[in-house]
């Protein structure tokens, strides 16, 4: 008899399930919602269709799984670097850094969040919302920090800058994801001289 917590094939059952999560996320972030099977996928992690119903219920199930992990991918390397010690600018330098670094090998978990395709009701809109409001509070935060080292502590001049903030990096991220071979390394670099064409070299 097979142990209740096992996959297929003996593969422990977190494991298979994080290995579907691993080759889902890329499908869905890549092909989007409309444009992804459970048929693709399971063919993709050498599994049958049924064995991802059996552990996600059904397409909208897994695709809301896969926003969990990355959601939790993202947010938590936006919360490490917030525990840190840098402040003002050099914390959202830190932060596209960390994003850049994250997002290199799985660009695509970005693009889950920003699918036009996937429902727009329900849990998976829930859960987009769940993460965006985590990530907001962090950018508004630190949006804060920055805009109070400057004497600046108009709450409306605050959310505004949170807003360009968040929108600046989006916009990056948009533009990466349409370049895919810059690397990491290039991005940072990229994003350091549009900053010292905007505000002038610090140096």
């Amino acid at each position: 008899m097979a142990r209740p917590n096992a996959g297929t094939k003996g593969v422990p059952r977190l494991d298979r399930e994080s290995q579907i999560l691993e080759i889902a996320s890329a499908q869905f972030g890549t092909d989007g919602f409309a444009g992804t099977s459970v048929a693709t996928i399971a063919e993709k992690a050498g599994i049958s269709k049924p064995l991802i119903y059996n552990y996600f219920g059904s397409k909208e199930g897994l695709y809301e799984a896969c926003l969990d992990r990355g959601g939790a991918i993202v947010a938590e390397e936006i919360e490490r670097i917030a525990r840190g010690d840098a402040v003002g600018i050099e914390r959202g330098m830190q932060t596209l850094g960390g994003m850049f670094t994250l997002l290199e090998p799985q660009p695509y978990l970005w693009r889950l969040f920003f699918d036009p395709t996937a429902p727009s009701t329900g849990p998976i809109a829930d859960s987009v919302a769940l993460y965006a409001d985590r990530i907001g509070k962090l950018a508004e935060e630190g949006v804060a920090e920055l805009m109070t080292l400057a004497g600046n502590t108009d709450e409306l001049d605050i959310s505004a800058m949170t807003t360009v903030w968040l929108g600046i990096v989006d916009s990056l991220m948009d533009w990466w994801l349409d370049h895919p071979t810059e690397t990491a390394e290039q991005m940072m670099q990229r994003c350091m001289r549009l900053l010292a064409a905007l505000f002038g070299d610090s140096e």
